[in-house]
């Protein structure tokens, strides 16, 4: 048993020995020992770097992040680093005592060693100059406190002080000293708690576990932007069911995200029950997940039924129905974006159209399906309509095999109609055949009002197939009717 800084870890390994080491990085550690050396400094990499090489999560060829720890300064050694690999691309952040050197898709970030002291009531840590135990101990979990001396005299050595090695082989999440401490000083690693459980497809440790549940108030402090970077991380995992089961279970949810707790729960009236909801949109989720790494499609799947809760109604002879929550959640969308600090432009616009029009394909599956309500459907959906059948594909959940065959043979039948109609009538990127322009050119009028109507009318026109989707056809469609809108 080898030791460090009086604290046992496991056995050292000779990263350099290791053939599944990206050539590339090790280039990258043996002039970063070499810059170390020349200025007198210890230098070590740390963090998600060291844990995914055990994990065999690295891929050769990849972008990524590592992280370096020094003892002196990191933005010295950065400088040292950038003149001895001859790379053009250096950020210094005096604030933060930090350095970002960026060489051939690597981000190589370098801090000096520092240990922090937290206020109850803020975020913001008092940081100090401090040992490689300083630096380690202030780490949020044991797998996250990993280490390799990239020093001369011991180069490629693990350094483990606390047991991540054995945490990684249990596949458990726990925190380096007493979680309440660790949670209470930085409540953000709650959350990160949940979405590392969540990627790795780790247990999150008893005690651990329980700290959470009782520190949940504490991420009040945290920032809204701090907050959905780490949810988007969760909602991106390749099964981020597990992340917000998580959330969910442990109040965490609650605190930013009380709409989607609200879809938890099922109401009985007369014998007759309803779906849980919130259990219905996970799986949703889960669905979209196995076929699109689309952020904003898996939000869609998260908000398509959001607005259920409010809608809810037991009607007798008919039972629980939830009319308009597709409008109403539409309607929401926008608020619960700002809250959480998402987007407000074409991304959020893109989701809120899924969740209008999430049920509209569901309705056309007769046979007697008109064209004109599939090119109502093109024309509202756009070039987004193949995600929209995703997410209709996504919202079958049904445990009945002969129910899903029967959904999913009627979404065929409803795309086979989306691909013949939009090869006749091509209104996927529509724009009115006639422009505002040529109107009032070729009516003698001044712009206004009478310009949109005009151009509804038309519009009207192509989609319940009176005239064809056609400049010619459209021109003369506006001479016809014209005398109905001048005098």
């Amino acid at each position: 048993m080898c030791c460090f800084l009086n604290i046992p870890f496991c056995s050292s390994k000779k990263i350099l020995n290791v053939h599944d080491i990206d050539t590339k990085h090790k280039k990258v550690f043996k002039v970063i020992s070499e810059a170390g050396d020349q200025i007198d400094q210890q230098v070590y990499v740390v963090g998600g770097y060291v844990r995914d090489y055990y994990l065999d999560r690295l891929k050769d060829g990849d972008e990524m992040d590592i992280d370096f720890v020094t003892i002196g300064e990191g933005i010295k050694l950065a400088k040292k680093v950038t003149a001895l690999l001859n790379a053009d691309n250096l950020s210094v952040f005096k604030q933060f005592g930090t350095a970002q050197v960026i060489y051939k898709g690597l981000d190589l970030e370098f801090v000096g060693a520092r240990k922090e002291s937290y206020q109850r009531d803020s975020r913001k840590p008092i940081v100090e100059d401090g040992t490689m135990k300083d630096d380690q101990l202030r780490r949020d979990f044991t797998i996250n406190a990993l280490s390799w001396s990239l020093n001369k005299d011991n180069f490629g050595e693990l350094f483990d002080p606390f047991r991540g090695i054995q945490d990684l082989k249990k596949k458990l999440i726990r925190t380096p000293v007493d979680p309440f401490t660790t949670f209470d000083d930085d409540p953000l690693r709650m959350m990160r708690a949940v979405r590392f459980a969540t990627q790795l497809g780790f247990t999150i440790e008893e005690k651990t576990y329980k700290a959470i549940e009782e520190m949940v108030p504490r991420l009040e402090i945290i920032s809204k932007e701090r907050i959905i970077d780490e949810l988007n991380k969760i909602v991106l995992a390749d099964k981020p069911s597990i992340g917000f089961s998580l959330l969910f279970k442990t109040g965490l949810l609650e605190q930013f995200f009380p709409e989607m707790v609200k879809l938890h729960g099922v109401e009985e009236v007369k014998g007759i029950r309803h779906k849980d909801n919130f259990w219905h949109t996970l799986k949703v989720l889960d669905n979209v997940a196995e076929v699109s790494d689309n952020l904003w499609l898996r939000w869609a799947a998260i908000m398509h039924d959001i607005a259920k809760p409010a809608t809810q109604k037991f009607v007798p002879g008919t039972g629980w129905t939830f009319h308009g929550h597709d409008a109403v959640g539409a309607n929401w969308v926008e608020g619960i974006f700002r809250r959480l600090g998402l987007p407000l432009d074409e991304r959020m616009r893109y989701v809120r159209k899924l969740v209008r029009l999430h049920l509209r394909p569901i309705a056309l599956v007769s046979d007697e399906v008109t064209d004109s309500a599939i090119r109502r459907l093109i024309y509202d959906a756009g070039d987004d309509i193949d995600d929209l059948m995703t997410l209709c594909r996504a919202d079958i959940t049904s445990k009945n095999d002969r129910r899903v065959k029967k959904y999913n043979k009627n979404f065929d039948y409803v795309e086979k109609k989306i691909v013949e109609v939009e090869e006749k009538d091509k209104l996927r990127k529509w724009t009115n055949p006639v422009d505002g322009n040529e109107i009032m050119e070729a009516l003698g009028i001044k712009p206004g009002p009478v310009i949109g109507e005009i151009k509804d009318e038309i519009k009207e026109a192509i989609l319940e197939g009176d005239i064809p989707n056609e400049h010619d056809a459209a021109y003369e469609y506006m001479m016809k009717i014209k005398d109905k809108y001048i005098s």
